[in-house]
């Protein structure tokens, strides 16, 4: 059997070399009483690297060894059958269809598989070389039980492929949990999300034209008008200072049939200087407004006056929602349309803090007028939104707000202390109905509080 046979085989177990005896004698006889060692010393076996073993390997012939290397040739006949029949066991594993490595081209070697052999001790009496076994799928029987040989492998893929479809199942699974309540939240925030698209869409017009060039307008100073400054009469003076004493407080001074409002001596109070206005008196002085305003209406807008209670339904602490106030503006209910008015004055109410937003129908603005000069965009969005539904629920006319300017005024009368801000808001209101400039300021305040009053106690704005 060839030395190059045996070196590569895996299944080739190296059989125990005998030793064959020197005699001293130059006769070559060997001799029955002792047996010596080799006259030089044996060199030990060196160290090759190969590549790696594998059953689909091309093996050498295995030449007949040639009988004159010893004396006994029936025990080299033994070992020639035995590496032959090795051979063939291997050649049973072998795959024609896998790549074939030719044995010749030892320099392409692999530093993973090395095949190592150990010398024995040479103080043994008898010496052994043994080679360690290359772990291989086909190498030992424990690798080969497991691979079940080329028949078994794909049982082996079927079983991977069904553990991987097992974690693709479940990941399906979690991420399907995780799109459900994707959607349960983004279905909990459509309405704030319809109501973020209208404010991105509406700044982006409104950027566009606020990058077109405007020509500036140059203010006309305002004239004076001398009706909403016109003196109270010593007997109005002294009624108002009955109403505001504190015999009345628990009496009901006036009552108005149409808003059912109630005002007594108590609510009246409010109207006193350094006091903060309650929504009462605001409600009931917006009604007589109107009321001037149908009595007089060509020397007045037309206009409409939403209550302090409005803007709380329309804009919640839930968001937008429109349908709180659907009904609030029914032409059975008005008798016009809300489009048709020339302004629409809504109050705000902010904690502690009185505003006013107007709606402006004759010049296409929404406007937000505050005595501190605060700004809320959010207020006037929601307004612009509010008067696209209101016009397609009751007129079924479409109108793009987002054309409309929105203007937070400045430069306008401004209070100097914390209890004023109700009455400049209902000051706002009152002269912008008449089509006038807002030429009032801190000082004319006090005067203000006591004409409310009056109005309020003979139910009749002036």
């Amino acid at each position: 059997m060839s030395a190059r046979f045996r070196r590569y085989s895996p299944y080739f177990q190296a059989p125990k070399k005998r030793r064959f005896t020197m005699s001293q004698d130059p006769s070559n006889k060997p001799s029955s009483s002792s047996v010596s060692r080799y006259p030089h010393a044996k060199a030990p076996l060196r160290r090759q690297i190969h590549a790696p073993s594998r059953p689909n390997l091309i093996y050498a012939k295995a030449k007949k060894p040639n009988s004159d290397c010893c004396d006994n040739g029936k025990l080299f006949t033994r070992e020639y059958d035995h590496a032959k029949r090795t051979a063939l066991d291997a050649c049973r594993f072998l795959n024609r269809d896998k790549e074939t490595i030719n044995l010749e081209e030892e320099e392409a070697v692999s530093q993973d598989s090395v095949i190592e052999v150990i010398d024995c001790d040479d103080d043994d009496d008898e010496e052994e070389e043994e080679e360690k076994d290359i772990q291989t799928p086909y190498s030992s029987s424990s690798n080969v039980n497991n691979f079940g040989g080329v028949g078994d492998t794909s049982t082996m893929l079927d079983s991977l492929s069904l553990g991987r479809e097992e974690e693709t199942t479940a990941e399906d699974a979690s991420s399907l949990q995780a799109y459900k309540k994707l959607m349960q939240s983004a279905e909990r925030r459509n309405s704030k999300l319809e109501a973020l698209l209208f404010e991105v869409l509406f700044h982006e017009k409104r950027l566009s034209q606020l990058r077109n060039p405007r020509p500036k307008h140059v203010k006309k100073p305002l004239k004076v008008p001398h009706e909403p400054f016109i003196p109270l009469t010593e007997e109005e003076e002294a009624e108002v200072y009955r109403a505001f004493s504190g015999r009345n407080r628990r009496k009901v001074l006036v009552t108005h049939e149409s808003s059912n409002i109630d005002i007594t001596g108590e609510v009246l109070q409010c109207l006193t200087p350094s006091a903060w206005l309650n929504d009462e008196v605001i409600n009931l002085y917006l009604e007589l407004l109107k009321e001037r305003e149908t009595r007089e209406p060509k020397n007045y807008l037309k206009c409409h006056f939403f209550n302090t209670f409005f803007y709380k339904k329309l804009l919640s602490d839930s968001g937008y929602n429109y349908k709180a106030v659907r009904r609030w503006t029914t032409q059975r209910k008005l008798g016009y349309a809300l489009i048709d008015c020339d302004m629409i004055f809504v109050p705000i109410h902010r904690g502690v803090h009185w505003t006013l937003a107007v709606i402006n129908n004759r010049d296409r603005k929404f406007l937000y007028l505050d005595s501190l000069n605060g700004v809320d965009s959010k207020i006037l969005n929601a307004l612009a939104k509010y008067l696209g539904d209101e016009a397609k629920e009751k007129s079924g006319k479409d109108i793009d707000v987002s054309s409309w300017e929105m203007e937070f005024l400045k430069g306008i009368p401004q209070q100097k202390n914390g209890y004023d801000c109700g009455m400049f808001m209902l000051k706002y209101i009152d002269f912008f109905s008449r089509g006038l400039g807002l030429c009032f300021s801190q000082e004319h305040m006090p005067y203000f509080r006591r004409r409310t009053a009056k109005e309020i106690l003979k139910l009749r704005a002036d």
